[in-house]
């Protein structure tokens, strides 16, 4: 039901991304409003929103399967991934999965932790490269009240190969696809923190043990210098993190280190997450602005 349901969402969010992507460039007073039959069951419309849909789903997914294919491997119970609908302007608040079974080693723990990401990373960039090429470029038109998104690293790079240096008086609408493939990537580099039960945190305590817990008190300070200044959003994922817990439970097993593999993979996903990460998924939107 959860999955029906975030189907629903995301399409629906998808429907509105195609709006943007279709009508883009021409006057908000010659787009017919959303009620209109001609705009419900407009093909192109649902073909752009269903895509969006399928895209992030299959991501969230990736990541998820990346984390229970794991766990099957080393006999750990898992559940399948639960979907998170919401009303949101992404359609879901992601996907996890809930391990039934206590871990006892550090590597196994490392490797339930980093296949997760590695899995949603690899399916996101194919998406965002495919979905840029099939973006557009317009005039920039001003809109009163619009929402601007802020662009990870990664986005940036290519962009700038796709489409090179974008003139001062065109704007880029990105395709639906390329919209999920935006999602996918916020969502990896929130899992990524190395903070409590999050991806990160099974990640950084694998590697340094119980100093996770040093570390995610500054990580908490920092959630809330950027809620104030850039994305109020960091406020209410700080207080989450707060009420879930920064404690990481211990495993059986505590070697001194991990191998060097592991720990070389333990550095490509801090680079994933710092081309990933968004310090404001939408742009003017920290305390003080909503304040000022």
């Amino acid at each position: 039901m959860l999955f029906f349901l975030t189907v629903i969402s995301t399409y629906f969010v998808g429907f509105l991304w195609a709006v943007n992507y279709v009508y883009a460039g021409q006057d908000i007073e010659n787009i017919p409003p959303l009620t209109n039959l001609d705009i419900i069951f407009n093909p192109v419309l649902n073909r752009l929103s269903l895509i969006y849909s399928l895209s992030l789903l299959i991501i969230l997914l990736g990541h998820e399967l990346g984390h229970y294919l794991t766990c099957k491997k080393y006999h750990i119970e898992a559940t399948l991934p639960y979907f998170i609908p919401a009303p949101t302007l992404i359609g879901t608040l992601g996907a996890f999965i809930r391990i039934k079974s206590p871990l006892t080693r550090r590597d196994e723990l490392f490797d339930i932790g980093a296949n997760g990401p590695l899995a949603g990373f690899i399916l996101s960039v194919p998406a965002l490269y495919i979905g840029l090429s099939l973006s557009k470029l317009t005039a920039v038109l001003p809109v009163e009240n619009s929402i601007e998104f802020g662009e990870p690293w990664l986005l940036k790079a290519l962009v700038r190969i796709i489409f090179g240096p974008l003139p001062a008086n065109q704007q880029l609408i990105l395709h639906p696809m390329a919209m999920a493939a935006w999602v996918g990537l916020l969502v990896t580099s929130f899992n990524l923190f190395p903070l409590g039960q999050l991806d990160g945190g099974h990640i950084f305590y694998s590697l340094f043990g119980d100093k996770v817990k040093k570390v995610s008190y500054i990580i908490v300070v920092l959630m809330i210098i950027m809620g104030v200044f850039f994305w109020a959003g960091w406020l209410i994922w700080a207080v989450l993190i707060l009420i879930l817990g920064l404690q990481h439970p211990p495993v059986a097993w505590e070697p001194d280190h991990l191998p060097l593999k592991k720990q070389l993979l333990g550095f490509l996903v801090l680079i994933i997450f710092l081309v990933s990460f968004i310090p404001a998924p939408v742009t003017d939107s920290g305390l003080l602005d909503l304040v000022r």
